[in-house]
């Protein structure tokens, strides 16, 4: 490896780890005003992904004496042939990746050359794991989209590329690579090229550049390929030097800067800090707090280095105000005189990254800039095919399916569409038993219906019926198997209570399902949509101060916490008719589990359907071991003392 003699006027990617120790302000200074590239390599499996990166970090020097001869030892181990290393082996660094072959996760990786500063993603191929890829370019400027010569575009090159497009990558590189395992044909990487193109001109990819290269070999990547003089375009690296970022643009738009926290080390000082997303801010400044759409002036901008005269885009600051005015987080301090729109409903294209499928109607939480909400999708309005872009009707989404939906959130929130403003316009779903992240979305706009709404005020609320009936209104909630005595127990419940002179009325599931539910079947989406409108007519019996009872299966507790959510925290009670599926099945009134066995009814909840326990009932029934009449009492004891 050169010696580096003077760290500012030579190439900062040679300066050794002693230079940096001896003379870190010069390296410093070397590097404080390049500029960052971010960018994602993706394709299909086996395509060359961790390769290229690895061939570029070798060409842009970013490893050691001790490290490349660690790798050339490495890649005699694992039987390179002719000698040659396996780059792949600087980025694949995870003990399970490597026993795989595969990448399982997002890698992520620093380069930098004398021009500029890079972050790349390495993404996983496995189509298991696009939920990876869409991660790693939700950050990205630029999207390198590898294609193996030998195969050509396969179905994942294009949901990639589908989810570049989507996601407002608009710098796109088709890296065709192994041009070496083809001969460097010409007419091979043309034709690639033609096939590309058509899909693209689909999808809305306007432009894009195209480069044969081999990451094995190096041909044009840092250097031009003397195995391919016909191609007369930019290497890959010379590509990601010029390529444009996209900061300037967020630079020019209006004040955005969602609220993160609120800093008040005394009681003199109350600023509110975060991370501007997009435009200026001066003090003086004219802004608003959404959604509250309350107005003030900035007074200071204020950081650990001292007060600024302004701040821009990417910049992480705390504004005080000139008034008192309620702000917190997450809400969205804006241009006063360009504020963005505020709404609770939406229409959305969704990405589905989790196992179970996506269920209509079942809530879960919305994280959109660092605001949390409650959101269930009401309308998976069609699915795309990624290979053919058909618009295919579905009513749920499984693992990597992406399609348009309609999202209702339970409040109002501020945002942009994605294309916009990617900040205020991408959002992610999580689980809200597991916390696990299950769907990233895009805005596209608000629905109009969310403007047209409004709540009207009424002078007799619900505490003017419940002090009329003399009663404290409650969902008292009955959930088990089928057979389980639900029905029964909750009908001596309702009728020991009228004798005591409450006012009553009893959901029962079997009678909801003549009527209001008449429509819905048995799969998991309209269980789901089941629970939904009952738990909707149940609060809305609570507001006419009503002791509601209802029996119902309610297989999941995700539905079964929606309910309670809905309701004041001791207005919500879970009885759990605890009968052992054996004891439930030999009672079998209805036939049902002697046609599920037989495979006449499908989604029996116990047999093909599964059920989840509650994990904190306030109360539960063992019907094994206590008779009906004597449950009865000990919940009516248990409403009663509410």
């Amino acid at each position: 490896m050169p010696a580096v003699q003077d760290p500012v006027a030579q190439d900062p990617i040679y300066v050794t780890d002693t230079l940096i120790a001896e003379d870190i302000d010069a390296y410093l200074r070397a590097h404080q005003h390049k500029t960052m590239l971010r960018f994602i390599t993706c394709g299909s499996v086996d395509d060359g992904k961790s390769t290229l990166i690895g061939r570029l970090l070798y060409d842009t020097k970013m490893i050691f004496e001790d490290q490349l001869a660690a790798l050339e030892k490495d890649s005699k181990s694992v039987g390179t042939q002719g000698g040659e290393i396996d780059f792949a082996l600087l980025v694949d660094g995870l003990a399970a990746e490597r026993e795989q072959g595969i990448t399982i996760d997002v890698a992520y990786r620093f380069f930098a050359t004398d021009k500029r500063k890079f972050i790349v993603a390495d993404t996983p191929g496995h189509e298991q794991y696009t939920r990876n890829m869409v991660t790693g370019a939700s950050t990205a400027d630029l999207a390198v989209i590898l294609i193996d010569a030998r195969q050509g575009v396969l179905t994942q090159t294009r949901r990639h590329s589908y989810l570049v497009n989507l996601l407002g990558i608009r710098n796109v590189v088709l890296a065709i690579n192994k041009m070496d395992l083809v001969g460097y044909s010409q007419e091979r990487f043309y034709e690639i090229v033609k096939e590309y193109s058509h899909f693209a001109q689909q999808i809305g990819i306007t432009a894009f550049t195209a480069i044969p290269i081999s990451g094995l070999r190096g041909d044009n990547i840092a250097s031009r390929s003397d195995a391919m003089p016909w191609y007369q375009g930019p290497t890959l690296l010379t590509h990601l030097e010029d390529a444009p970022v996209n900061l300037s643009r967020l630079q020019d738009a209006p004040l955005r800067m969602p609220v993160q926290w609120v800093n008040r080390p005394n009681l003199d000082f109350r600023g509110f800090a975060g991370q501007i997303g997009s435009g200026a801010v001066r003090p003086g400044d004219a802004i608003r707090v959404l959604p509250s759409g309350r107005s003030t002036t900035v007074k200071s901008i204020v950081t650990h280095d001292g007060d600024l005269a302004i701040a821009v885009a990417g910049q992480s600051v705390t504004l005080t105000f000139a008034d008192e005015v309620d702000c917190s987080r997450g809400d969205v301090i804006v241009a006063a005189d360009a504020p963005c729109e505020v709404a609770d409903q939406f229409e959305a294209t969704l990405v589905w990254m989790d196992e179970a499928e996506m269920l209509p109607g079942r809530p879960y939480l919305l994280k959109i800039g660092t605001q949390v909400v409650t959101a269930t999708v009401t309308e998976p309005k069609y699915e795309v095919n990624v290979n053919t872009l058909e618009h295919l009707a579905s009513k749920t989404m499984q693992l990597n399916a992406i399609g348009v939906v309609n999202i209702s959130t339970d409040r109002a929130i501020p945002f942009e569409a994605y294309a916009q403003n990617p900040d205020l316009g991408g959002f992610i779903l999580i689980d809200r038993i597991s916390n696990a992240t299950i769907a990233a979305g895009l805005i596209h706009f608000a629905l109009r219906r969310s403007q047209n709404i409004h709540w009207q005020a009424v002078d007799i609320n619900r505490e003017a019926h419940a002090a009329q009936k003399g009663q404290k209104p409650v969902v008292v909630w009955f959930t088990g198997l089928s057979g389980s005595g639900k029905s029964t127990i909750a009908n001596l419940v309702e009728k020991k209570l009228h004798a005591l002179g409450r006012h009553t009325f009893l959901l029962d599931g079997d009678n909801v399902r003549h009527g209001l539910n008449r429509d819905l079947g048995f799969t998991d989406a309209d269980r789901v949509e089941n629970i939904r409108r009952v738990g909707e007519v149940a609060r809305l019996m609570t507001d006419a101060g009503l002791i509601v009872l209802t029996a119902f299966i309610s297989p999941f507790r995700s539905e079964r916490r929606m309910v309670r959510d809905l309701m004041a925290p001791d207005e919500f009670i879970e009885v759990y008719v605890d009968t052992p599926l054996a004891v439930a099945e030999a009672r079998d009134v209805k036939g049902l589990y002697k046609k599920a066995r037989a495979g006449q009814l499908k989604n029996f909840t116990g047999i093909d359907s599964p059920y989840e326990p509650p994990e904190a009932p306030e109360a539960v029934v063992n019907t094994v071991e206590c008779l009906p009449e004597q449950a009865a009492d000990d919940i009516v004891k248990v409403i009663l003392s509410r």
